[in-house]
């Protein structure tokens, strides 16, 4: 898992021995290569998304507005269309990635089967026959981020059963001097 997360890093690295920060420019370039490799590969645009660690909407901008790139998308899918290689078609290791990569970013396992082009009868079936790719798929998960614990964001996210909405479980007291007596039940 750290393999498929690791690209970026060594990126970073490369730029920093030439002496650069990467610009905006080249990691977007770099992305879109990414997602010519995935559509190759014959994974699908959602798919694709995934593997170039983009969001799906981000892709569809850049499809839509650089008309050389959607080109090359279109190209890229004919290529893979051309070798027997379809979106949803037999396994590959390319599908398989981006149901690992799509896990270890917290999508569950309906969404990511869906995305990397399987059924969820069929992912599991794969899973069966194969003790490495559970493995890979209990890594995967257990690299994902984790949701903070404490209470509830006031963006109106209800709590636990039985406490008021707005009630943060935790009250504040007045602490008495200690020096004066503990007042008296008659004295109030």
């Amino acid at each position: 898992m750290a393999w498929l997360g690791g690209r970026d890093e060594v990126d970073r690295e490369l730029s920093r021995a030439l002496g650069e920060q990467p610009s905006q420019r080249d990691e977007t370039l770099s992305r879109m290569a990414d997602v010519l490799q995935a559509t190759a590969q014959g994974l699908g645009q959602e798919a694709a998304a995934v593997w170039a660690g983009v969001p799906n909407r981000v892709l569809e901008g850049w499809l839509r507005k650089d008309p050389a790139f959607a080109a090359a998308v279109r190209s890229a899918a004919a290529l893979a269309d051309a070798h027997g290689i379809t979106p949803g078609g037999e396994p590959t290791p390319a599908m398989i990635r981006v149901v690992l990569v799509a896990l270890s970013r917290g999508t569950d396992w309906p969404t990511a089967a869906r995305t990397a082009g399987f059924t969820l009868y069929r992912l599991r079936r794969l899973w069966r026959t194969s003790p490495s790719l559970v493995q890979l798929a209990n890594t995967a998960r257990m690299a994902r981020p984790r949701l903070p614990r404490g209470p509830a964001p006031a963006s109106g996210r209800p709590g636990p059963a039985g406490r008021p909405a707005r009630e943060q479980g935790y009250r504040l007291v007045r602490l008495n001097d200690p020096a004066q007596p503990p007042p008296h039940p008659e004295d109030e």
